[in-house]
């Protein structure tokens, strides 16, 4: 039986592959630069802004004017897939990569889902993030920390450390990730309005952290600067945004510059969406089974929650086919003890695990 899996899943990544120049008109194919080859190569080799794939002729500008920051923007784009493959773990569509291809998700982008609409999101959200995180260490000479403390220091504590500039982050986010989303289409629109949602929520997570000084760390002077959250944070909020996402409609006007097509809230009665709301205006495929028009990789194989009533729980999950159930031994550290001073023994012992996978 994997001997077939394989064959099928082989089959149906071929067929992804194959349909790529259908895919890629309006796809974000630089994202590309975040996967296989030159991904590996970022910290080794320069970058070379014309050989990056899908580049619209300002991103290729950006690129040569600001060849430092590049690679923070693949480090961003690659933390916003791994966030988006932590958050779809448990669900039918899992944010699968295809390393192969030029278009990393396959067709699932192609449609204007609510699956688009997150992916767009968190990859924007990733690129803001990983620049302002790379400017306050210092690795760029075009940016640092924020200097514009905002308002006067609290009581018990004054400004200090290095205040991160998610401002210059996001702005880097907007120049390049919306560079070619300036179509009058629909489908713009929507990309244009979810990336400024996912860059809205770092600048909406800003915190203040703060270190103790004095001695024995009585705290007598605090100092505090602004600091991002960790990215889960990000994720986590920008998942719950996917589940509660407003469904729209394309509507056409007649410009001076000829059809411009906007979004409208479907329905009049829900309140509309703000600029932190994620926008969709197709429904989305089941995912149950593989589909190569949809992107879809179906469920086979996946493993399940048997005693989970959610998404990812084996009924919803393999879509009403059943599951299979097989025990698998796992050599873990078991009775560690603490040993002064200062390490760690600890015993291998082998436990034995149900896992279920879907039929």
């Amino acid at each position: 039986m994997p001997g077939l899996m394989d064959y099928h899943l082989l089959g149906l990544i071929l067929s992804f592959l194959l349909g790529d120049a259908k895919v890629l008109a309006g796809y974000p194919i630089w994202w590309s630069l975040a996967l296989g080859q030159q991904y590996t190569s970022l910290g080794s080799q320069p970058i070379l802004c014309g050989s990056i794939p899908g580049l619209v002729p300002k991103q290729l500008r950006f690129c040569r004017n600001y060849i430092e920051i590049m690679p923070s923007v693949a480090e961003g784009v690659k933390l916003g897939i791994q966030e988006c493959q932590h958050q779809f773990r448990g669900r039918r569509w899992n944010c699968t990569t295809i390393d192969d291809s030029l278009a990393i998700f396959g067709p699932v982008l192609d449609k204007a889902t609510r699956e688009s609409a997150f992916v767009h999101a968190i990859a924007s959200a990733g690129v803001a993030f990983a620049v302002t995180r790379s400017c306050a260490e210092g690795t760029s000479t075009i940016c640092g920390c924020d200097s514009h403390h905002k308002g006067p220091p609290g009581d018990g504590w004054k400004w200090g450390g290095c205040s991160e500039d998610a401002d210059f982050g996001v702005l880097v986010s907007r120049e390049f990730a919306d560079a070619r989303e300036n179509r009058p289409d629909a489908r713009s629109a929507m990309n244009r309005h979810n990336n400024e949602a996912g860059r809205t929520t770092i600048l909406d997570h800003m915190h203040l952290k703060c270190k103790c000084h004095g001695l024995s760390g009585s705290c007598e002077v605090k100092t505090c600067w602004w600091a991002q959250p960790d990215f889960r944070a990000i994720g986590d909020y920008l998942k719950d945004k996917y589940d509660s996402a407003s469904e729209m409609v394309v509507e056409k006007h007649r410009e001076s510059r000829g059809w411009v097509e906007t979004l409208r809230a479907k329905y009049a009665l829900f309140k509309p969406p703000t600029e932190r709301d994620l926008v969709y205006y197709e429904n989305s495929p089941n995912f149950c089974e593989p589909n190569p028009e949809t992107g879809s990789f179906g469920t086979r194989d996946r493993m399940c929650n048997v005693t989970s009533h959610g998404i990812d729980g084996c009924d919803l999950l393999c879509c009403g086919r059943g599951h299979n159930t097989r025990t698998e031994k796992r050599k873990e550290k078991c009775h560690c003890i603490f040993h002064w001073c200062c390490y760690v023994s600890c015993q291998e012992c082998v436990r034995v695990y149900d896992v279920h996978t879907c039929k």
